[in-house]
């Protein structure tokens, strides 16, 4: 199945758009800033936006994935035949209307065309998850030139995180995601899975579309802004008898480039020399959508899918904890070719087996010992799990609980587990070896070798115990986030909104404890998104 050409859709679109945005140009052109990743912050996020135009440095982008499959879709409405390359797709069904030349957009696109590797990364990046916004902006009657947003927003990086604590590709602050149905709990969030929050984005941007009567880029800018500022800059303009189009609002530097930035790229993806920047999207579905009716444990789910615990991540970055929530259906995508085998699995799973680890929330009177006998395991086994040293526990503390004598072994958690998990015990069985084991954990044979004090040569003997670390479980969800000191601000505080430790923001930034904040001062954070 492919996306086909609708004939309908820009016929349909063009009235509305004709009727709210306006082809005029501006005589100030503003110096365009790095985009905000957050659609109700107002200062910039220098981490994952596209850098500003005619700035020679690349914005720093997240480790790329393994993740190389596409989602499913369905089409309806008059068709012609497809395109195979989804970026032909998104290029056909353009609909805004806007004057090309404007100066703004042309400063956007000279960037991108001194800078076509970064265009290169990004689409490569885009591609697992390419299909399946298309298929929800089409099936949405929606610009095509949404589907560029997430490069403005997050270079395509369901992990991205800013300053302003907007989460996913779409940068949903906890806020308007509650508003446009996006489930955050402890165990998940869903401001980070594609799918969800491709359809709350859609929603949100179409609420914005009315309110601004049909002006498509009045609401990409409220997107940006907040839908109190543009509306605040349209009364203004209103009472003092200017036009209420985009290109003359007084709005935020960042807002005046975001737009623009947006528009640039789809005059580059509209040209023949700027699509070949584009890596190829094969307009074809390749994921699935499977619910999961029950707490199912994501390494229970890996084994049924076949596929690494680290790539059902990728696909599902939603997903906080080494679980599905509980008492709530969910969606996970896997690979196509994997979904029927999946459920026909999950459905002969015995309910015994789908945790392979729980939680408890430690009450008066626990102790390690008291939890190791209601959980049939061993206290050794609660302190590994739990980065545990000695035995104090207290009131209210979150234990994990391995449920199962394969827990530790052969179950890893999911990255957070994994953050607490840092280390295993491996009971060598027979036939292994150190690459079979190393390849078991996802982990370096020379790495392993190493925590055990062994040659990457030596033979293992029946039932060694091997110490196997995971930390390289949790890289893919730390991210580098700049803040900007505003007054008031202390390193406690500062610290206690990104949920880092005040010692880890001192040695971030080289500082000590008789160093004063200042307002405006940028400090550099490392924030894993999946705990803040």
């Amino acid at each position: 199945m492919q996306i086909l050409m609708n004939k309908t859709a820009l016929a349909l679109l063009l009235p509305v758009l004709l009727a709210g945005c306006q082809m005029t140009k501006t005589a100030q052109q503003a110096e365009p800033l790095p985009v905000a990743l957050s659609p109700a912050t107002d200062t910039p996020d220098n981490d994952t936006a596209v850098a500003a135009a005619g700035d020679d440095t690349l914005p720093p982008e997240p480790e790329s994935s393994e993740v190389d499959v596409l989602a499913d879709a369905d089409q309806n409405g008059e068709q012609v035949a497809p395109f195979d390359d989804l970026w032909d797709v998104i290029a056909n069904d353009f609909a805004l209307n806007y004057n090309t030349e404007e100066p703004r957009i042309l400063a956007q696109k000279r960037w991108f065309e001194k800078h076509p590797k970064y265009l290169e990364r990004v689409s490569k990046r885009a591609e697992p998850f390419l299909f399946l916004i298309v298929q929800q902006l089409e099936d949405a009657k929606v610009p095509t030139e949404l589907a560029l947003l997430p490069i403005v927003e997050s270079a395509f990086d369901p992990f991205a995180y800013s300053h302003g604590r907007a989460a996913g590709m779409w940068q949903f602050i906890s806020g308007t995601g509650d508003r446009f149905g996006l489930e955050q709990d402890y165990w998940y969030d869903g401001r980070r899975d594609v799918l969800a929050s491709t359809k709350a984005a859609i929603a949100y941007l179409k609420y914005l579309n009315e309110m601004f009567d049909g002006d498509w880029l009045n609401a990409l800018a409220a997107y940006n802004s907040g839908e109190g500022r543009v509306m605040r800059a349209i009364a203004y303009n209103k009472k003092h008898n200017k036009p209420t189009d985009f290109w003359h609002l007084a709005l935020p530097k960042e807002t005046r480039a975001y737009v623009p930035r947006l528009l640039a790229l789809a005059e580059i993806l509209k040209s023949e020399q700027g699509r070949n920047h584009f890596n190829a999207v094969a307009n074809e579905p390749r994921l699935a959508q499977v619910k999961v009716k029950k707490q199912l444990d994501l390494s229970v789910a890996a084994d049924l899918a076949g596929i690494s615990v680290s790539k059902l991540h990728a696909l599902n970055p939603g997903f906080n904890r080494w679980a599905t929530s509980p008492g709530s259906t969910q969606t996970l995508l896997l690979p196509k070719a994997k979904a029927e085998t999946f459920e026909t699995k999950l459905a002969a799973l015995p309910a015994k087996d789908r945790l392979r680890w729980t939680m408890h929330k430690v009450k008066s009177g626990d102790s390690l010992l008291k939890l190791a006998h209601l959980y049939d395991t061993d206290v050794a086994a609660l302190r590994k799990a739990n980065h545990i040293k000695g035995n104090l526990i207290r009131v209210g503390q979150d234990l994990m609980i391995p449920l199962s004598s394969q827990a530790l072994a052969d179950g890893r958690p999911s990255q957070a587990v994994a953050n607490r998990t840092a280390t295993l015990t491996h009971s060598v069985r027979s036939g292994e070896s150190l690459w079979t084991i190393a390849h078991k954990y996802n982990v370096k044979v020379k790495d392993l070798a190493r925590w055990n004090h062994m040659s990457t040569k030596d033979t293992l003997s029946l039932n060694k115990k091997l110490t196997v670390r995971l930390d390289s479980e949790v890289k893919g969800v730390n991210r580098n986030v700049s803040y900007k000191v505003r007054s008031g601000d202390s390193l406690s505080t500062i610290a206690s909104k990104f949920k880092v430790s005040v010692a880890d923001l001192m040695k971030w930034n080289q500082l000590d404890a008789d160093n004063y904040l200042q307002p405006g001062q940028v400090l550099k954070l490392l924030v894993d998104v999946t705990r803040s």
